[in-house]
């Protein structure tokens, strides 16, 4: 329905696929392919960023926010209006949404912040008091604070050349907010690339704060059959054991992911 570039590497891709908007939650994702690509022959995994409403509130479709990386994400960084994609989904387990008085800490790196825009809209449907700490390699990559800002989250910005918010990593606010953390707690919601999942998750556990974060992984069919997504989990005391992203995740309890 709609291509908008957001830069030169960044963006929305919006798709008339109300079926799956319908069902999908905060965190789950979708497998697409332009129509008619045999190169590369298998589709690739997405979070859903946004659901899609008409004007009287009717969902029509689903958006993704893309960066074009790589021969996939170019192709659907060039579809335009009235191309064909193929989209599976939703899939993939979904975040599980906090409510007052704890409140909910969203930390996105980048590409990472495509879960966050379903989640805050459920977030603020239910009242729940949030926070966005959102880091990218320039201010130019920082994208769609005003629609995180209409939800009432309030922002966190960590920009690597300090062109804007705290200069560096964004696990940097998000420590100090941690130390300063109120008595009803937070629970602390990740997507990024894996160093920063493994550090915020480590860093919830040393607050002793709760965590889910959604991994990054390759995904050749997003329904379980090729195991091309393992990640280590580990519950309790038992030994840590090889699960399937795409059908045990993308999210999983950070404390229970292991890193080393």
């Amino acid at each position: 329905m709609a291509n908008l570039r957001l830069s030169r590497e960044y963006s929305v891709l919006s798709l008339a696929a109300p079926e799956v908007g319908a069902r999908t939650r905060p965190g789950q994702f979708v497998m697409l392919k332009p129509a008619g690509v045999t190169d590369p022959l298998l589709r690739r995994p997405f979070s859903v960023f946004e659901i899609l409403r008409d004007s009287r509130g009717a969902i029509t479709g689903v958006s993704i926010l893309n960066k074009r990386a790589g021969r996939s994400t170019k192709r659907l960084y060039d579809l335009e209006v009235g191309d064909v994609v193929s989209c599976l989904g939703p899939l993939g387990l979904p975040f599980t949404p906090v409510s007052a008085p704890r409140q909910a800490w969203m930390v996105a790196g980048g590409v990472g912040l495509a879960p966050f825009a379903t989640l805050a809209e459920s977030l603020a449907a239910s009242g729940t008091p949030t926070t966005l700490f959102y880091g990218a390699r320039t201010s130019d990559e920082l994208f769609y604070l005003d629609f995180f800002g209409r939800l009432g989250v309030t922002l966190v910005l960590a920009t690597e050349d300090g062109g804007r918010g705290v200069k560096g990593r964004v696990t940097a606010p998000l420590e100090q907010a941690l130390k300063s953390v109120g008595a009803d707690g937070a629970m602390v919601y990740a997507c990024g690339p894996e160093p920063m999942l493994e550090a915020v998750a480590k860093l919830a556990a040393r607050y002793h704060q709760p965590s889910q974060v959604s991994v990054e992984r390759v995904m050749g069919c997003g329904l379980g059959g090729c195991y091309s997504c393992v990640v280590p989990v580990k519950h309790g005391n038992e030994e840590a054991n090889l699960v399937r992203s795409c059908i045990s995740g993308p999210v999983f309890d950070g404390a229970e992911l292991v890193w080393d």
